[in-house]
């Protein structure tokens, strides 16, 4: 697997073409597909046609960007223009936007390749991929398992090398979670760091746009890319974007490292609780100071999440209608149409959220739950603001247990849901949060460590990250794939 710098490298000196490391991984996804089903849409025209560019601006001798001819994918829940965007659902098979979100427009016109929209759970309501509206993305490391959700496409995509990079969405661990599983790097950015226009909205007081990657430094150059204000976003923050790159540091000396107590315990798998603790261990012998740290509110998360969320995706969801795009079953009423369409073209999974956050919101209900949820949510935040006085970095595990296998849990929706909550919190607080590998269990399946930060604290993320992967190899590591 060939870094983000290395590529560029060897761009930049002639030693290979962008159309011969594009066709490459052209080729890897043609191979791969079959078994696990990362793309929605493979974009290959639009991905040599921007390769080609590339190579005839190095032949006439201009300077390219770090990620100008780098291969990228694409979350199928960003919109871009001309390029089916459908959410993975059936509602919106033949949705083609006619405009391009912030974050697929930035890195358009920093010149990097495209390969294509990858499969998510249906509008990212999800733990597993399984409940995308097309087809179940596998789990590179073994066809059998799931790769994590809701943007489980993107990360199996990044751990099959069917690309560099990839960009996910995170709105209760959906970067983080199936970066754990899959064994890659996945960082949730503070709240509002990465403009959200464009982002198909399910719930957006949590929704986040985020990268994925092999290393450390290849996030933090892909979150580099993406971050800034944006007009178009209402909740996208004013702050002067660093350079990343320049926090990252072998030396961890003096940096305060808190271990969240209340994610340790009941319901966690043995071999990821060893494994976070070894690892911990990795960064106490760079220097860092490991103290345990109580997040009381922590274990709320979870059901304050499963009140909030669905709320928010209620009402937003209400637009698919059948009126203004999307699919429409054809009826001899307003109402028989509405109702149709919605039950063919939505899911399950998303019924059942609509359901749950229509029930919250509706008379008689909206103080017992919604508005009772929003105050439990300031209290949450109120732990990791008390925490963050004693600590420069939280850790947990990721995700409680390494892959599950596909359908094991599709039957309870409770026990899918417990696959976030060491994630959900985050969130909830608008924090930055980052999983990195950090070893295996005994069925040679990842497992991932969580670092959460302060409020646009990713440096300090990227600093921990890359220290930690500087000594270890977990990140280099790929499953065997035919």
């Amino acid at each position: 697997m060939a870094s983000i710098k290395e590529l560029h490298q060897q761009i930049t000196s002639k030693q290979r073409s962008s159309l011969e490391i594009t066709q490459e991984y052209l080729t890897t996804i043609e191979r791969l597909e079959p078994q696990i089903k990362s793309f929605l849409c493979v974009t290959k025209e639009l991905a040599l046609e921007t390769a080609q560019q590339v190579d005839e601006k190095i032949a006439r001798g201009e300077e390219i960007g770090i990620l100008e001819g780098i291969p990228i994918a694409i979350k199928d829940n960003m919109s871009t223009k001309g390029i089916p965007t459908t959410c993975a659902s059936r509602i919106l098979e033949n949705f083609i936007p006619s405009y391009e979100s912030t974050v697929t427009q930035k890195l358009r016109d920093q010149g990097a390749v495209i390969l294509g929209k990858t499969n998510l759970d249906e509008f990212a309501m999800g733990s597993s991929t399984e409940n995308s509206g097309y087809q179940v993305t596998a789990n590179p490391w073994d066809i059998t398992r799931v790769p994590g959700g809701s943007s489980g496409g993107s990360a199996a995509a990044v751990a099959a090398n069917e690309c560099v990079v990839s960009l996910g969405s995170d709105t209760g661990g959906s970067i983080r979670q199936p970066a754990s599983l899959c064994g890659v790097v996945g960082l949730k950015p503070t709240y509002g760091l990465v403009s959200r226009f464009g982002l198909v909205a399910y719930a957006s007081s949590l929704d986040q746009i985020g990268p994925f990657g092999h290393t450390v430094e290849d996030t933090a150059i892909l979150l580099q890319s993406i971050a800034g204000y944006d007009s178009k976003d209402s909740t996208s923050l004013k702050v002067e974007i660093p350079d990343y790159t320049r926090s990252f540091s072998t030396d961890l000396k003096g940096l305060k490292i808190g271990i969240i107590k209340e994610t340790f315990g009941e319901g966690l798998d043995d071999i990821v609780a060893q494994t976070v603790d070894r690892a911990v261990e990795e960064l106490v012998e760079l220097g860092a100071i490991v103290k345990e740290i109580s997040c009381p509110r922590f274990r709320y998360g979870l059901p304050i999440y499963y009140i909030i969320a669905p709320s928010e995706a209620s009402a937003n969801l209400a637009r698919y209608d059948a009126v203004k795009y999307g699919i429409r079953e054809e009826s001899e009423n307003l109402l028989e149409m509405y109702t149709s369409t919605r039950a063919k073209g939505f899911g399950a999974e998303v019924k059942r959220r609509i359901m749950l956050g229509t029930y919250a919101l509706s008379a008689g209900y909206y103080d017992a739950y919604y508005l009772k949820a929003q105050k439990v949510r300031t209290l949450i935040k109120e732990d990791f603001d008390n925490a963050f006085q004693d600590v420069d970095v939280l850790i947990s595990p990721t995700a409680p247990t390494t892959a599950f296998k596909a359908g094991e849990k599709t039957d309870d929706p409770l026990s899918m849901y417990l696959s976030d909550l060491m994630t959900i919190p985050v969130n909830l607080a608008g924090l930055p949060g980052m999983s990195i590998p950090c070893g295996f269990d005994s069925q040679n399946l990842p497992i991932g460590m969580q670092l959460i930060g302060n409020v646009l604290r990713e440096d300090v993320l990227f600093k921990v990250g890359y220290a930690y992967q500087q000594t270890t190899d977990w990140h280099s590591k790929s499953p065997s794939l035919r």
